[in-house]
């Protein structure tokens, strides 16, 4: 059965002979349907102790890391092994080597955290076990507001399930639709100005330009409440500023590079590589808790736990 929910992300390779197609108005084409599904992690495990390793060490890890995430000894529904996770049988593999983390810089393959960034992550983190006083203490996640595994927004991240992107393009502008709470993106290719830092979204404010055949995607004004990224576990403050870069690399493969500048949470600033891949999945609808019934539930929970307190 975990076999069966592999889902196979073929390995990028060189670019090679590949030609950039081009859209109408001459820009190159990043449309269509792109998954971010991998078996190399966002930080480096320690079972690996360079940047690279080897398809057969790859092979095993993938498997070896989805049984792990899969292993749970209670029983029913909402317990890890009755899910819907998807998993990639692959290792990212860019220029032929196959990669141990996304994170290239640092060179460990670790979020640099400053000891006040690690303090604040941590606050972050017992926030959502004990915050129960009102559904403005939860998690944007939990209040639908947002996709969950720190799918949606800038930087894009490999989250458990529901892992495709929709790319379409304008001249003016080019919109990431996202299967995770089918949030939606829109990134001003026009040279409008920048909206004026009082007007923060959840997905931040992002402008983009073209260097040569790349994209280059600028993003900052995040909304606090969206800095936690569950499951990453990853902090980015509202000043962050989130630099991406897409680069059609071939038919069905997407370069998606990205670095995040972030002194309130990081000591330095910290990059990152990964492949987005052609899939022809359709990108579903999506229905965050059907009506969000669980929120009265988890606050229900809370009073109750309060009254066996007092």
């Amino acid at each position: 059965m975990l076999a069966a929910c592999f889902l196979v992300c073929a390995p990028a390779g060189a670019q090679g002979s590949f030609k950039t197609p081009r859209t109408s108005s001459g820009a190159p084409d990043l449309q269509g349907v792109w998954s971010s599904l991998t078996a190399t992690p966002l930080e480096r495990p320690a079972v690996f102790d360079g940047p690279t390793t080897t398809a057969e060490r790859a092979s095993a890890f993938a498997v070896s890391s989805a049984e792990a995430f899969t292993a749970d000894t209670s029983d029913g529904v909402g317990a890890r092994g009755s899910e819907w996770w998807e998993f990639s049988a692959h290792m990212t593999r860019i220029n032929g080597e196959i990669r141990t983390s996304l994170i290239v810089d640092p060179p460990n393959g670790k979020m640099p955290y400053s000891d006040a960034g690690r303090a604040r992550l941590k606050a972050e983190q017992a926030k959502g076990m004990t915050d129960f006083d009102g559904p403005e203490g939860r998690p944007s996640t939990e209040r639908c507001l947002v996709g969950g595994s720190g799918a949606t927004g800038a930087p894009l991240f490999v989250p458990r399930y529901n892992a495709n992107y929709q790319i379409v393009q304008t001249p003016d502008h080019l919109v990431i639709s996202m299967e995770q709470n089918r949030d939606v993106r829109i990134v001003r290719l026009n040279g409008a100005p920048r909206l004026p830092p009082e007007m923060r979204r959840w997905m931040g404010d992002s402008v983009g330009w073209w260097e040569g055949d790349t994209l280059v995607v600028e993003t900052i004004n995040f909304v606090p409440g969206d800095a936690f990224k569950p499951a990453s576990p990853l902090l980015v403050s509202h000043n962050a500023r989130v630099t991406e870069r897409f680069t059609r690399i071939a038919a069905d493969e997407l370069l998606y590079a990205y670095t995040v500048e972030d002194p309130d949470v990081f000591s330095r600033t910290w990059r990152v590589e990964m492949v987005l891949s052609a899939t022809s999945n359709t990108v579903l609808e999506y229905a965050c808790h059907e009506g969000n019934y669980s929120m009265a539930g988890m606050l229900a929970g809370g009073r109750a736990k309060e009254k066996v307190r007092k």
